[in-house]
Parts: structure tokens; sequence; C-alpha cells
């Protein structure tokens, strides 16, 4: 996307430019104009032909040189003009692309896969991913449609989702900003897009090369969070969390533990993800499309059942269970973790905690020996003691990780004649 050099490559109404222009004039009081093009995502060509424009109509004055540009300043018309304008809206950064530009570079931007298991194994090379699981990940990417991962609580599933990007290993485009009936939607969000740090020489300013994004949305997911969102005092939009996670994956973790319904949350996309596209509207009524190409990646740790019935289960046709690891993994990432933290093991140690892990949970999870490891440190500086983790330790941290299934609590427990853990000090 080389940078246009007349306001008409711009491709948005010129007068939203304009207005851009003296908004930053505005601010910045007295300015270079290459210092104005510079916020504003344009070239010095375009720059120039506004500020000729402006003063053309009474709106800018040239104050002098600074070196071989020219300082400009708002006239009291310009001035009274921006002030009016700025009521509607306080945004004076890059100019924003077209929708159709938009959605032409998103279209031209869909992943093409080639996928294989080894491959698929590099992606996950930092967990202990089984066969199995990476011979059903493998086509769940490449198939259309949303992905369900299932399983117990701290299999991994969250960590496979994020990690699911790493297929693609690319570069892609994600605008700043977009312009549909000349309002502005701000769409590049530096907390979820990765940018390249040496952005090409010339490439339009108003884009942005970034990783394949990957946006994770829990508990916290809202209906308002899949819609345009107006921002009243700076009078734009911010694009939804769908649109924000174009040519990359969007994650809806914990799956049924949001506020709104699953069935709610998926009739939501039914649509975009049959026809690839999605129903976007402004606040007063101007209802557009935008593409969805985005990988819809659903995870919980409940029964699928209890999410809804079979026509709902139907809906997502790529089904991944993420179940309880073998005991080879679980060695594995425990001797893994207790290396990074610079703690000793054995391998009677390792199969006292695969035996106490089945005791109270039943199976294997890899989270436990992350939590293990973590909180023996506390532990280990709390008393001194060297990191050693031996079947003393492990019992130690597993009484204050595990509940109690014999503990009893309330009247019964006040009942018993046990002594208080606490008691009231002696005056």
């Amino acid at each position: 996307m080389r940078a246009p050099i007349e306001v008409g490559g711009l491709g948005v109404p010129p007068s939203l430019v304009e207005d851009l222009f003296m908004r930053r004039v505005l601010i910045e009081r007295e300015v270079a104009i290459r210092n104005v093009a510079e916020a504003m995502g344009i070239t010095m060509p375009i720059a120039k032909e506004l500020a000729e424009d402006l003063r053309n109509k009474k709106m800018l004055e040239y104050y002098g040189l600074d070196g071989r540009d020219y300082v400009v300043g708002l006239t009291e018309q310009g001035r009274s003009t921006a002030v009016e304008r700025m009521q509607q809206s306080t945004y004076a950064s890059t100019v924003p692309v077209a929708l159709a530009d938009y959605v032409r570079i998103i279209e031209a931007q869909k992943a093409e896969l080639i996928l294989n298991r080894e491959n698929v194994k590099n992606a996950f090379a930092d967990l202990v991913v089984s066969d199995e699981l990476l011979d059903q990940l493998g086509p769940a990417f490449m198939n259309d449609g949303a992905i369900f991962m299932y399983g117990p609580p701290g299999t991994g599933k969250t960590s496979l989702a994020e990690r699911m990007i790493r297929i693609h290993g690319d570069w892609i485009l994600v605008p700043r900003a977009v312009e549909v009936d000349g309002q502005v939607i701000q769409v590049f969000d530096p907390a979820v897009h990765d940018e390249a740090e040496a952005q090409p020489e010339d490439l339009d300013p108003r884009w942005v090369v970034c990783r394949r994004p990957v946006i994770v949305a829990g508990g916290e997911l809202s209906m308002s969070m899949l819609e345009l969102e107006f921002d009243q005092a700076a009078g734009l939009y911010q694009a939804p969390i769908q649109m924000k996670s174009n040519n990359g994956i969007l994650v809806i973790d914990d799956f049924g533990r949001q506020m709104i319904s699953p069935d709610e949350l998926l009739n939501r996309w039914i649509v975009p993800l049959g026809r690839g596209i999605d129903y976007l509207k402004l606040s007063y009524g101007f209802k557009f499309t935008v593409p969805f190409e985005c990988k819809l990646v659903f995870s919980t740790n409940l029964d699928p059942n209890s999410l809804g019935d079979d026509a709902f289960l139907r809906r997502l046709r790529n089904k991944v269970f993420v179940g309880p690891i073998t005991d080879e993994a679980f060695t594995w990432i425990l001797a893994r973790v207790a290396k990074a933290k610079g703690i000793q093991v054995s391998a009677e140690a390792g199969l006292y905690m695969r035996q106490l892990a089945r005791k109270y949970i039943g199976e294997l999870r890899p989270y436990l020996a992350i939590d293990f490891c973590e909180l023996m440190l506390g532990i280990c500086a709390y008393e001194g003691v060297p990191k050693v983790f031996d079947e003393a330790m492990i019992d130690r941290v597993a009484d204050v990780y595990f509940v109690d299934p014999d503990l009893q609590m309330g009247p019964t427990a006040a009942n018993s004649g046990a002594a208080p853990a606490v008691s009231p000090a002696t005056v």
C-alpha cells in the first residue's frame, strides 16, 4: 500500500480530511506543515495541497519559513470553524482509510494454509501435545467454521488456542482507522496488534504492518463488545473485537460463563460464520457490512450438553476434546518447570506427585506441576530451606493447595471440641 500523493487518492471525503487538518492546527496553534502531515499520516504533497486550499478559503495563514517548510496557523474564521466542528468530534489524528479499501485488503489477506503434523507440532513446540490431539487441531484449523475445545479445567485449552496463531507466521496490514459515512472507526489497537518494529518506508502511514492478531475474551465478554462503541467525548467509534481480530484468531475462553447465554452469543455470529460478513450499525442507524475473517475458537470446561441442544452443538462442527495428560507428559512438564526455577527434583518425587494428583483430582493436569513449583518457592523463602522438591515438600504444598474433603465447616465443626486455630489474646 503506497502512500497517496493527492487528496483524492485517500479515498475518504475531502471535507473530513480538511476538518482533521484544521483540528490539528487548532491544537498546535502554530505548526510546520510537515508536523501536521506526520500527525495525520499523509504525505507532504497532500498536506501542502490542503494548506493551499484552506488559505484560499481564508481559513489558514502562513507565518513564515521553518527551514524549507512553512509554519501555519488558523485565521479567526478558521479558528471559529474548527472550534464549531470540534463540538462534533475531537479526533485529530491519522486520516482513516476508505471502507472499500479495508474490505479489499482483508479479503486479500485471507490465510492460505498448508498444514501437516510437523508444522502444527512446531506451533506448539513449547507445550506437551500428543500426536492424537495435534491430528484433531490441524484439520479443525483448516476447516471452515469455529473450533470448539472442551475438557476438564487446567488441561491447556487456552494455551493451545493462544498458540494457534503461530501456525501462520506471516504479517498483515491493519488500518489505524476506517471511515464509514463520514465517521471514524478506530481499528488498530496496540494492546492486541503486535506491530513490526521496522515499518516499510514506502507504506501508507495509515496502515500498520502487524502479526496476525489473537484476541482472548473470557467471562467479561458482553454483547456490547461485539458492536461498535461510540465515544461521545471524542466523537469516534471503537471497532468491536471481531473486527480487530480480522485475519487472525478470536478466542472465547470460559465459554458458558459469560453474562450472556451461549445461545445468544452463538446466534450473534451465525450469519458471520456462514457468510463471512458481519453487520454493524452506527449510533444513528446507518448499517454497513465488514468482512468476518477471523477464526473463532470457543474453549470451555463445562459439559458441552449443558451449553445447548443438539442443534446448538451441530453449529460447532470442529470439536476437539482436550483431556488429562500422560505420566510421561506430566514428568516432562515437572522437570522443565523445576529446571527453570532452580528446583531440585527426583524421579521418586515425580512419582509421588503423580500419585497425589490422582488421589485428589483423579487424573494428571499440566497446571499442577507449575502451581506446586511456584508455591514451593514461597515456602522455601519463608522457611529458609533449600529448593528441594521431595515428598515432605509436596505434602507441605498439598496442605495449602487442596481443599480437605473431610473438613467440616459451620456449627458441626464449632461443636466438635477441637481447639480453635486462633484464640483471643490474653490481656
